[in-house]
């Protein structure tokens, strides 16, 4: 081993980079185990940056001509300067492989390259938002390598994310992911070892992310990887638990030649710390029911109870109920009124009936669960009747079977032991079917089929864009639950975002039980295989408009989101079709949350020191703070100023100001304090408010970044 490194010590005094590379895969060897998952870690990864502007010291890739279809220069060549000439911008260039070799080249025809050991500075570019949600916290999906967006992470959410989901790329076929923007072939013999290199650096990063002492990391897989990834997800967590759960998820099956057709899929559960699984009474083998389905109440009230319960957020939902007062039932069931009608206008169909609104207990107008048709048929079923009398509200109560209860008693955990004199069911817990209080091993949903609930999904939300391999919403949904349904503030991560399945299962949770849960999607804009070679035939490039259209962010992710909040399609159309399984309403109805779309962007260390890349930094700062509220954007004329969350300081001879406002605001959670004295950002800190954190800027920012990557890579 001497010799070994007094060798690497010589290399390095000829060739730093050299030796450095050197050193690092000899620590490689070196810490292999002797039984186990060993793997070539490979050169490092690297990444294109189409939309970065081109600087004097970048690492850059000459792009073929226009119109080509071939993959053109792959080496790696420094701009050592940059010259204007003829209207157009060159660049002088010498190549990282033989320093000697030097060449030149249009701006316009170069790539920036960052290798995944080169110190970043990263920022968010703002591109747009959806608001429905009031003062509920942003969820955030960022269009970016997930690499570099982890590691802006680490300085907003380290050690605060209770639940990461991934869905990552399962090595299956050809043109199925990318390794140093190469498609990684079915054929090519390392194929194994650079996907788990690449897990493997991502997974380092989101250990930082989660909460040591309650967190979970939920991972899918199928067949081609899941030995390799668990025997990985062993070695890198040590400390945790791992327990794997197999779903079904086609039960046609997907097509293999000469083999089984493969009808599931694996999901990797890491529990950190005090995680567990939170009982909620699905077993999640038997038939699909909904989480109230389990509860001991049989029976659920008909009127509609938490978010989105307004009339007006469900026009046709608000109708009467005739009650007969001296048979004390459900006489029939009334046609909705339309807004701005006053129900006192609506005269009884026969004497002596009494009209039950749904008026909720803040004596608002509210809504049904149900429509009226759908009221009326439980009436002749006997699965709508009449609860009791309030003589405070003065009014009835309507209490109905929803389709898990149905469900329940087909599979006989209800019994149906006769019909009252109204014709309603009498029910009662079964006694002989016990109730499972954990989920099994094994899933078999209806709900988790991936064409039910992802493509067809897809399909209502954005008509004529297709996504390949969708999960299913409820499938996220469920998997999600176990572990934030006591959490309504929980913090959900998905740096494989894809479609954006992850955020749209946490804001589905939400409405469920009124939670106030973020997620964070991190996804990036590439064009699909199949349509890159027409582009590229067109003269297109990354990083046009009229090729980052088609980019999965911004063809399918953004407009995932914000369709499903805004209940419209890309054209502004209702969205046609219902929710199904645990909570069933109309898609139209969209959901009451917040998002906001930012695009990675790479900062110089000199520009954050001299404030003039502030409006990029600034969504960093916010997302620190919670993604609560306003946000600070530009820096303050004033010298600071205080908004939901945190506050900012930026002339030090403003304190006292910004102190009286800290200690008025009411939920600030971070004062970022910008100074190079740390005396004086010491003798502020000690002043504000207790429980708001003090930042230091940019020394904290800068400090987190600015650390060897050698490790990483």
């Amino acid at each position: 081993m001497s010799r070994l490194t007094d060798l690497i010590a010589n290399a390095k005094a000829k060739d730093s980079q050299l030796g450095a590379d050197l050193e690092r895969e000899f620590r490689a060897l070196s810490s292999r185990l002797s039984f186990g998952l060993n793997f070539e870690r490979h050169k490092p990864e690297a990444v294109e940056l189409p939309q970065r502007p081109v600087r004097r010291g970048d690492k850059v890739r000459v792009l073929p001509p226009r119109g080509s279809t071939t993959k053109g220069d792959r080496r790696l060549w420094q701009v050592k300067k940059i010259v204007k000439g003829g209207g157009k911008k060159r660049a002088e260039l010498e190549c990282l492989d033989t320093p000697a070799e030097q060449s030149t080249a249009q701006i316009d025809d170069l790539v920036v390259v960052a290798e995944f050991r080169d110190t970043i500075y990263p920022g968010l570019a703002a591109t747009g938002k959806v608001s429905r949600g009031g003062d509920k916290p942003w969820h955030t999906v960022i269009n970016g390598e997930n690499y570099h967006v982890l590691k802006a992470l680490t300085w907003t959410h380290r050690g605060k994310v209770d639940v990461i989901y991934i869905d990552p790329p399962y090595n299956t076929r050809d043109k199925d992911w990318k390794y140093n923007n190469d498609y990684v072939n079915a054929d090519d013999l390392y194929r194994h070892s650079k996907w788990l290199a690449m897990m493997e650096r991502r997974l380092v990063l989101a250990k930082e992310l989660l909460n040591p002492a309650d967190s979970v990391l939920i991972v899918t897989i199928d067949e081609k990887e899941y030995l390799r990834l668990g025997l990985l997800l062993e070695q890198m967590f040590p400390e945790a638990r791992i327990q794997m759960v197999t779903s079904v998820i086609n039960h046609s099956g997907v097509a293999r030649d000469k083999e089984f057709y493969r009808a599931d899929e694996y999901l990797f559960f890491v529990f950190f710390g005090d995680a567990a699984v939170t009982p909620i009474g699905e077993d999640m083998l038997n038939s699909p029911e909904s989480m109230e389905g389990k509860r001991i109440d049989i029976w659920n009230r008909l009127l509609r109870r938490g978010t989105d319960a307004q009339r007006e957020d469900s026009e046709k939902q608000f109708y009467p109920f005739w009650v007969d007062p001296k048979r004390k039932c459900i006489h029939s069931v009334g046609d909705y009124i339309p807004l701005g009608v006053s129900p006192n206008t609506v005269q009884p169909p026969a004497p002596n009936l009494v009209a039950c609104w749904p008026i909720r207990s803040n004596e608002s107008e509210g809504r049904w669960q149900i429509s009226a048709a759908t009221a009326r048929k439980g009436l002749k079923e006997g699965t709508v009747r009449l609860g009791a009398y309030s003589r405070k509200r003065k009014r009835w109560s309507i209490s109905y079977l929803r389709n898990a209860e149905k469900e329940r008693i087909d599979r006989g955990e209800i019994e149906i032991v006769g019909k009252d004199e109204n014709g309603v069911l009498i029910l009662k817990q079964s006694d002989t079917v016990a109730r499972i209080k954990n989920p099994v091993s094994v899933w078999n949903q209806r709900s988790h089929n991936a064409g039910a609930g992802g493509s067809n999904v897809i399909r209502a939300l954005l008509p004529g864009r297709k996504f390949p391999f969708p999960k299913s919403v409820y499938a996220v949904e469920d998997a999600l639950r176990f572990f934030v349904k006591e959490n309504p503030e929980a913090l959900v991560l998905d740096f494989f975002s894809g479609s954006g399945t992850t955020a749209h299962s946490v804001m589905r949770l939400n409405k469920q039980d009124g939670g106030r849960r973020q997620c964070i999607c991190v996804t990036n804009n590439e064009v699909s295989a199949d349509e890159q070679k027409a582009l590229r035939e067109q003269g297109l490039r990354p990083g046009d408009p009229d090729w980052e259209q088609w980019g999965i962010c911004d063809y399918i992710t953004k407009p995932r989101v914000q369709a499903a909040i805004t209940g419209k399609t890309a054209n502004g159309d209702p969205i046609r079709g219902d929710y199904k399984f645990t909570d069933e309403f109309p898609m139209a109805e969209g959901l009451l949350e917040n998002a906001e779309f930012f695009t990675l962007t790479y900062e110089t260390p000199v520009a954050v020191n001299y404030q003039t890349a502030f409006n990029r930094i600034a969504s960093l700062l916010w997302l620190r703070a919670g993604s609560v509220g306003r946000r600070i954007d530009k820096l303050p004329k004033t010298g600071w100023e205080v908004v939901d969350s945190y506050g900012l300081l930026v002339e030090l001879d403003r304190a006292t100001d910004f102190l009286k406002a800290a200690r008025k605001a009411k939920k600030l959670g971070i004062a970022y304090i910008v100074t190079d004295d740390e005396r004086r950002f010491q003798a502020i800190a000690r002043r504000l408010p207790e429980g708001v954190e003090a930042i230091r800027l940019y020394e904290s920012y800068l400090k987190n970044f600015a650390f060897a990557n050698g490790d990483d890579a």
